[in-house]
């Protein structure tokens, strides 16, 4: 995390811990902190306006409370389109609505050569019943990158609502809401160097409409009737200082302009310097004996993925291998890391799943080496 995200949240405690709504100095500036959070979340996101914009606990936590909002427009025999390419955090809250209210749940499965959602197995699951697509931008265990535009505009045809999980991309790319042509975005900003808040867009017109589970003195305002109770003002503050992250990082390499773009600025940069990490790291992972890569391990297919690496051993288990890479002060995830249709389709075991390397723009190509080296001395352990 950034120094200036951790002493923004600080600041908020020392400067503006107070309810929302009074007339006293400290809430007035709690006021400005939740709202400047919003609005800085709109530049990134390139939303209209921070109306479109809630900040809750987390993306899994929005997504299971959109649903159930999405639920009361839906009636029996409708049809949810769902991905195996998805964390969790996007299918089991349709799942437990399609149980709820007696949907009918369509799965696509992803490309085993391409690691992406094709068009082609996409249109065979969309009908005339479909009313809602459950998607992701990019795996968050194969580190693909789906064409969103393209099967987001193959679902608007077909009148459904789109609902992207933007979580594993945010971190990695420019997120554009508005050219994408969705319906609603999620993220979690504890991904892009922030806070642990989860973040949802949707279409003004779509939750000025949506019926919001809260309590009744609560405003019907936008985008507020949908974050219920207090807010996390010192998680909102951080959540603007992460925003600020990327504007530094944009003037850092040269970018000037607007906040939207240095911001772009930033991105550009990042994902430059990330692609070289991911080769680094695929490269060095394809020259060790027994193990296999899950994702694109093509270079000249790199602009299809994250750097997000998952890969097992022949011989030694994914846990095993975390807790040695653990002990030699790398730190790596294993498991199925909620990816579990994910783990499904590749034919995995659902518990032990994958070793998982994520690289951020602040790694270094020397941190990869030492990654590889390691690894390599516990394969020929």
């Amino acid at each position: 995390m950034p120094g200036r995200v951790a002493k923004a949240a600080a600041r908020a405690l020392i400067e503006t811990n107070a309810n929302l709504g009074g007339y006293f100095v400290t809430s007035r500036a709690a006021e400005k902190v939740v709202e400047d959070a919003h609005r800085a979340m709109a530049v990134l996101l390139n939303a209209q306006s921070y109306r479109e914009i809630v900040v809750a606990q987390s993306m899994t936590n929005m997504t299971f409370h959109v649903a159930r909002s999405l639920g009361r427009t839906l009636k029996a025999g409708d049809e949810i389109v769902v991905t195996r390419m998805d964390h969790d955090g996007n299918i089991a809250p349709w799942l437990s609505l399609a149980e709820d209210l007696d949907l009918q749940i369509r799965w696509v499965d992803f490309d085993h050569t391409s690691w992406v959602i094709e068009p082609e197995a996409f249109a065979a699951a969309l009908s005339d019943r479909t009313r809602i697509v459950a998607l992701n931008y990019a795996s968050n265990l194969t580190g693909s990158i789906n064409d969103v535009v393209k099967l987001t505009a193959m679902a608007k045809d077909c009148g459904a609502l789109v609902y992207l999980d933007g979580v594993q991309f945010a971190p990695h790319g420019l997120v554009d809401v508005r050219a994408i042509g969705c319906d609603f975005f999620t993220c979690s900003s504890y991904k892009f160097y922030g806070p642990h808040l989860g973040i949802l867009w949707g279409r003004e017109e779509l939750l000025a409409d949506l019926y919001a589970y809260k309590a009744r003195p609560q405003t019907n305002e936008l985008p507020w009737k949908f974050e219920t109770g207090t807010p996390q003002i010192e998680l909102q503050a951080a959540l603007s200082a992460t925003i600020d992250h990327f504007a530094w990082l944009g003037e850092t390499v040269g970018a000037s302009g607007d906040l939207r773009d240095r911001i772009a600025g930033a991105f550009a940069a990042s994902i430059e310097w990330e692609r070289d990490l991911a080769q680094r790291l695929v490269s060095g992972l394809a020259g060790i004996p027994g193990v296999t890569i899950h994702g694109i391990a093509d270079t000249a297919r790199f602009h299809r993925r994250v750097p997000t690496v998952s890969f097992t051993h022949a011989r030694l288990s994914p846990p095993r291998i975390a807790a040695a890479l653990a002990a030699a002060n790398v730190f790596v995830w294993s498991g199925n890391n909620f990816a579990l249709e994910v783990v499904r389709s590749l034919g995995l075991d659902e518990d032990e799943g994958v070793v998982r390397i994520g690289m951020g723009h602040y790694n270094t190509l020397a941190e990869i080496d030492r990654t590889l080296d390691v690894l390599d001395d516990i394969v020929k352990a």
